[in-house]
């Protein structure tokens, strides 16, 4: 009888456990769907309405680059890419210490993570999840923005910055380094393809966001 007892205890022990358990994965999940989905305040019509206007703006450029695919004139020429070309150059000094693979890396890296890591940033301390989804549309372009250049891994004809030679050209000597040089033209794609991916989820998540938005103006 005591260890009918006993295990009777046990059982009811191991149930409240894992009711807590599920307690807990339940709260951790609202607790997600509510920092990534629900407007976090009230905004102003202004405010509201310059968030219209950004996510139009994404609406119109994330397609534009999607459509032209691996276009070097279109990527390249795009006032995006004199923005991303900092972060780009930042991130192999960024990566220096760690020697040359990740030195080399580290360009190409730096220029995708940091839009993450913004995206963090708004997330996570200012609670702004509409910004958020914005440094996601901006990473996604960056995936875009290195494809070209993946592409041209093999013949080396795009040009550098600061008019540097074919010895330069970063994912040429990566690919290289790694022996994947004959599998340009499916990397390039593939980084085309997340990036393209990553803009439309975007666009999804800022849209969702701004139409839970305007139920709650002042």
């Amino acid at each position: 009888m005591q260890w009918q007892a006993a295990d009777k205890e046990s059982f009811a022990l191991d149930d409240k456990v894992q009711r807590q358990d599920e307690q807990e994965v339940e709260t951790r999940w609202e607790a997600l769907t509510a920092l990534l989905l629900h407007p976090p305040y009230e905004v102003d019509r202004l405010t509201f309405y310059g968030r219209m206007l950004i996510l139009a703006c994404c609406f119109i450029w994330g397609p534009y680059f999607i459509l032209n695919g691996i276009d070097w004139q279109v990527i390249g020429s795009s006032f995006l890419h004199n923005i991303n070309l900092p972060f780009h150059e930042f991130g192999h000094l960024l990566f220096m210490p760690f020697g040359e693979f990740w030195s080399i890396l580290g360009g190409s890296l730096f220029q995708i993570i940091l839009p993450l890591i913004i995206l963090l940033a708004f997330l996570i301390r200012q609670q702004d999840n509409f910004s958020a989804s914005v440094m996601l549309w901006w990473c996604g372009q960056n995936f875009i923005d290195v494809s070209p250049y993946i592409a041209d891994a093999q013949l080396r004809n795009l040009p550098l910055i600061l008019n540097k030679g074919d010895e330069s050209h970063d994912r040429g000597n990566l690919l290289a380094m790694t022996g994947y040089l004959q599998h340009t033209q499916a990397i390039a794609y593939a980084s085309f393809t997340i990036g393209a991916v990553i803009i439309c989820i975007s666009l999804i998540w800022g849209s969702y966001l701004l139409r839970a938005q305007k139920k709650v103006l002042k």
